[in-house]
């Protein structure tokens, strides 16, 4: 018996099946958290500039994107997928599949990026921005050239965090259909009590949590040695 064979009768399922829902996580986990990184950055720029105090003080626009990220944070990513299906639906045609569960992947996932990046934000001493005023520089040269790349230590770590809680989602997604391990261990695991797929699908989980976190650690402290 060969070790394709073996894989079969272990865990129930053929080794292609297994690299496709390895495939269609990484699917997911990339573009949601590319899409979800860029909005999340947006919103907390407009959190940290608008907020009392800030460079473009703003208490309306401040106020409505507070709010927004708020509620957003505050809804479990399972009724997040169901309350958006009609925008699914009306983006992608579908509400199955890996590319459709992109879509509530990315609402879930970007107000979250934004709270962990406002707070590596506002974590940049006030001394440079008062210095970066007193040289001149206009907002949009403060936000490029002091406030990002003072902050892009921390904001790595706060996106290592924020990218773990979407690999979480992506199995939840699983559950709708979205394909992927959680699919796996849901479809062929729980539901035909197939414990050994269980636990390959926990262990595979576990190591891309250690394998992001270890990535996320490294690039932060390499970047903070050439600060």
């Amino acid at each position: 018996m060969d070790w394709q064979a073996q894989f079969k009768e272990t865990f129930g399922i053929k080794w292609p099946k297994l690299l496709e829902s390895l495939g269609q996580t990484v699917y997911m986990l990339g573009w949601a958290l590319l899409i979800g990184a860029v909005i999340g950055l947006l919103l907390a720029l407009l959190l940290v500039l608008c907020r009392k105090g800030g460079l473009k003080q703003n208490r309306v626009v401040y106020a409505i994107v507070n709010v927004y990220v708020n509620i957003v944070r505050s809804m479990p990513f399972i009724i997040t997928l169901v309350f958006v299906f009609p925008l699914t639906r009306l983006i992608v045609g579908k509400t199955y599949g890996s590319t459709a569960m992109l879509v509530p992947l990315v609402i879930y996932i970007s107000p979250y990026m934004a709270r962990l990046i406002e707070n590596s934000l506002l974590e940049v001493s006030p001394g440079v921005i008062e210095a970066a005023q007193a040289m001149g520089a206009t907002t949009r040269q403060i936000i490029t050239r002091f406030l990002l790349p003072e902050a892009l230590p921390s904001i790595v770590l706060a996106m290592t965090t924020g990218t773990v809680g979407l690999l979480g989602a992506t199995a939840m997604a699983g559950y709708v259909g979205g394909g992927g391990v959680g699919d796996l261990a849901l479809t062929y695991g729980y539901q035909r009590y197939n414990f050994p797929l269980l636990i390959l699908t926990i262990v595979i989980l576990v190591v891309f949590v250690q394998l992001l976190q270890l990535l996320g650690n490294r690039v932060s402290g390499k970047l903070r040695k050439h600060r």
